[in-house]
């Protein structure tokens, strides 16, 4: 009991000496136990997120972050541009991205079809009202092209993926098909006068 009571005392001047009150030693010295925190570090707190769209200096829709917790709480979650990761999500985010590169798959394997189709057709017939020699009456555009195309095989060709050299003569001529970014069609063009 007498160590008891000298702990007490030196441990509530020790303790006085930090700010802490009298009440407070007592209580702790009651308890024979004496807890004293120096300091504490504060701790770094960040989130793992997935940003939902582009956000300036930070990243692009989709990339996965760490934050700090107080940028995510006060900016990125109240405007919606991101969210806490979680495991549920991520399996989402992959079933995701394979559903996508299985539709990238389908749209390239369509465009080699269709190439093989218009390269297997042989050369197209274009008509121009003839000139001197083997020059023809205006040129040959990707228009008429798409319309010769439509005319023959039924399918429907946007012009912006024609490209046709300069054809004002009769002649044979390479056109190309930009059908997909990997994928190009040469397709062969007979210009002749009537």
């Amino acid at each position: 009991m007498a160590t008891a009571t000298v702990t007490a005392a030196s441990t509530l001047s020790w303790l006085h000496s930090f700010g802490g009150t009298p009440n407070e030693t007592t209580k702790v010295a009651d308890k024979n136990r004496v807890f004293v925190v120096f300091a504490q570090k504060k701790a770094k707190k960040t989130r793992k997120i997935i940003l939902k769209e582009d956000v300036e200096y930070l990243g692009k829709k989709g990339q996965l972050l760490d934050v700090k917790a107080g940028y995510f709480r006060n900016y990125l979650l109240p405007t919606g541009k991101a969210q806490i990761i979680t495991s549920s999500l991520l399996k989402e985010m992959k079933m995701e991205e394979e559903r996508i590169e299985a539709e990238k798959q389908r749209v390239k394997e369509e465009a080699q079809q269709l190439a093989l189709i218009f390269e297997t057709v042989g050369a197209f017939k274009v008509k121009r009202k003839g000139g001197k020699g083997k020059q023809i009456f205006g040129s040959v555009t990707a228009q008429d092209l798409v319309d010769i195309i439509k005319a023959q095989l039924q399918r429907d060709v946007d012009k912006r993926i024609v490209f046709l050299p300069e054809i004002r003569e009769t002649g044979e001529y390479v056109a190309e098909l930009k059908l997909h970014p990997e994928v190009t069609a040469r397709v062969r063009i007979n210009v002749y006068a009537n």
